[in-house]
């Protein structure tokens, strides 16, 4: 390898930031990730993943990380169930086991990709707040809550996620907010005290929309449902509308919102566990770039944030992280120029997750659509139609 390895940082222990670590560590290459929560248990880690083929599947494979990620995946959870509002069930895909895009929890693919690199490689309870250049070509990361600046690296890379501190560095862009908020609420033990929703849900996700609403629930592991009822409006109009200080509130008031939707509806906003998060759906533009500046990148939700109706996201940021690890391993085996690599796998990242980000971006603005039942049964049949096609390997 080169007489000078690089000094490498990485900001945000995501699945992006942990599988890029993960790039290195395999090569031989010192990292150390920053993460601002207290550890990997500290906050719920959001609802469930379908890992593609081409995207999370590939990235797994390129980071020797497919085995482990047979014994968490589910792929029996891939099915997918589409209601009017009536109650009337218009597609029913239950079994999807060989879907090609197994599910994991995002809690267990954390988990996995962390046993898979030295245990003091995340730096917990460290928040950065942005970073500044040296004069000697390095950068030096500036943390939060008055503790001043850490030490200096070669490259920092951000995989900080929607709410980037080292984006503006780079790009000027802001995000822009699509028009949907998510009100996201779980449900617990639901085969054993709901038996009446498990099965409107099913083995994965149902949806039904109408009325300018819709609500989305998806099985995750330990018999736990996420569910979302999905509204196009202002930006804050959650805060205004729904009194999230009281659980019992919110209940009563979702149910005001879906007044007009069948019982079994009602039935999954009743089994509600009270834990409520408003989420405002934003996104960078499609085709979002930056001119390269040297010893800094992005990669993820910080370079390319999109709507999570594609289930694009954790895919577009793993195989990121993959190709940026892979082309700085092999440039330092070579003993060439690390910069020049990142410069390789960021003009790679823009065309690449060109696609994804604008097929994202057309299924929010169907969401919720005059016809948005008849986009949701027109993709859940392409959708079938796909999976019945032979399926590529990636070496």
């Amino acid at each position: 390898m080169s007489s000078h390895l690089p000094r490498i940082a990485i900001v945000g222990a995501g699945p992006g930031g942990l599988l890029l670590a993960r790039m290195l560590h395999r090569a031989g290459l010192a990292v150390t990730v920053f993460e601002r929560e207290a550890g990997a248990l500290a906050r719920l880690q959001g609802g469930t993943l379908d890992l593609h083929d081409g995207g999370g599947l590939r990235a797994l494979g390129e980071a020797g990380l497919l085995q482990a990620f047979a014994h968490i995946a589910r792929p029996e959870d891939q099915g997918n169930k589409l209601y009017n509002r009536h109650g009337d069930l218009l597609f029913d895909e239950e079994d999807g086991a060989d879907g090609g895009r197994p599910e994991v929890d995002r809690s267990a693919l954390r988990q996995m990709l962390l046993d898979s690199i030295p245990a003091d490689t995340v730096r917990w309870g460290q928040a950065v707040s942005g970073a500044e250049p040296l004069d000697d070509g390095r950068w030096r990361l500036l943390l939060d809550e008055g503790r001043g600046a850490s030490e200096a690296f070669d490259l920092i890379v951000g995989a900080d996620g929607a709410g980037s501190k080292l984006r503006p560095l780079l790009s000027p862009y802001p995000l822009q907010y699509s028009g949907l908020t998510l009100l996201e609420f779980g449900i617990d033990d639901v085969d054993a005290q709901h038996p009446e929703v498990a099965t409107l849900v099913g083995r994965g996700k149902m949806m039904v929309q109408g009325e300018g609403r819709a609500l989305i629930a998806q099985r995750n592991g330990h018999a736990h449902i996420r569910a979302y009822a999905v509204f196009r409006v202002p930006a804050d109009w959650a805060l205004r509308r729904f009194d999230l200080y009281s659980p019992e509130r919110v209940q009563a008031q979702l149910l005001e919102e879906f007044a007009g939707f069948a019982p079994a509806f009602h039935a999954l906003l009743q089994a509600s566990n009270g834990f409520y998060v408003p989420r405002p759906i934003h996104a960078l533009p499609v085709g979002h770039r930056w001119p390269h500046r040297r010893g800094l990148t992005l990669i993820g939700d910080a370079a390319h944030l999109m709507s999570p109706f594609g289930g694009e996201g954790v895919n577009a940021a793993m195989l990121d992280a993959a190709i940026l690890g892979r082309d700085l391993t092999h440039t330092l085996t070579a003993a060439g120029d690390w910069d020049a690599a990142v410069t390789l796998a960021e003009g790679a990242m823009f065309e690449r997750v060109i696609e994804a980000a604008a097929g994202s971006a057309d299924a929010a603005a169907e969401q919720l659509s005059h016809d948005g039942e008849a986009f949701a049964l027109e993709h859940l049949m392409q959708h079938q139609a796909q999976r019945l096609q032979p399926t590529p390997t990636h070496a």
